[in-house]
């Protein structure tokens, strides 16, 4: 009897992990047919709102959508890291339980002729969680519309003067 208690101190003291500890590990994906299956993540983040979409390689099938405002119950709240980063969460399970590997990301902020040219603050929030689940990230690329020349802004020649 004190022989057993002996080995039970001398294995809890390896590392100073238990055994249910050590054999805890995250969910690996699936593969279907042996392939890997890839998908591409579309963040679109702006100041009011950060949506996340999942679909096919190609682009076509949406295998699954989540928002802030799907998160959190306050409008205020939606654009969040906080939120994005629960959506996140929430895609990758859905995306592992559907057999995918890795993930491609675009990241998109609202650009354009008058939005800002960057991201929101649940861009980043949403890729670090992704980063901490089982999949693979591929590439990370912007692809923020930017205007080019195109129509003149509004303000006048000298812009707006406050």
């Amino acid at each position: 009897m004190a022989e057993d208690k002996k080995e039970d101190a001398v294995k809890e003291g390896e590392g100073g992990k238990s055994k249910e500890a050590v054999e805890k590990k995250k969910p690996q994906p699936k593969k279907k047919g042996g392939k890997d299956m890839w998908g591409i993540l579309h963040i679109y983040s702006s100041k009011n709102n950060t949506i996340l979409h999942v679909t096919d390689i190609t682009g076509s099938e949406t295998i699954s959508l989540k928002s802030g405002g799907q998160i959190v119950r306050s409008q205020r709240e939606e654009s969040s890291p906080y939120a994005a980063m629960k959506a996140a969460t929430l895609i990758a399970n859905d995306v592992v339980d559907k057999g995918f590997t890795g993930l491609h990301i675009k990241v998109r902020g609202p650009g354009g002729h008058n939005g800002p040219r960057y991201p929101g603050k649940g861009a980043q929030a949403a890729i670090r969680a992704i980063s901490r689940t089982p999949l693979t990230i591929g590439k990370i690329e912007n692809v923020t519309p930017m205007s080019r020349g195109g129509c003149r802004p509004k303000g006048g020649r000298r812009g707006r003067r406050v």
